[in-house]
């Protein structure tokens, strides 16, 4: 099992979830998200005063797949989250970690099977 960890432009979220739902992967964790990266955020303009925004907006999906899931997962988030044909910075990252363990609270349900 692995937790993949997408961090996207928030314009992004509903066509990938959309994409993620037509390929079989349909429980995810939204969580809204601040920071930068390359970007080093962005000036904006509030009643005249121009100020420079450090940290912008974004979305974070928490999504843990079987490994039989997992390329597909990647493919499906890089392919539908990315700007253009060539991508741009800010588009967002992945980052694929280990799942020790998954335990449904339901009914106790451990391993793949409580994914």
């Amino acid at each position: 099992m692995k937790l993949v960890l997408a961090v996207l432009q928030p314009p992004k979220l509903e066509s990938v979830r959309g994409a993620l739902e037509r390929i079989e992967v349909t429980r995810l964790t939204v969580c809204d998200a601040q920071g930068f990266g390359r970007q080093r955020g962005h000036t904006d303009t509030y009643r005249g005063h121009e100020y420079k925004a450090k940290l912008l907006r974004k979305i974070a999906l928490e999504i843990v797949v079987n490994d039989d899931f997992l390329e597909r997962t990647v493919n499906t988030i890089v392919q539908v989250a990315r700007t253009g044909q060539e991508g741009a910075i800010g588009d967002g990252k992945i980052f694929v970690l280990p799942v020790e363990q998954a335990i449904q609270i339901e009914d106790g349900l451990r391993g793949p099977g409580a994914v």
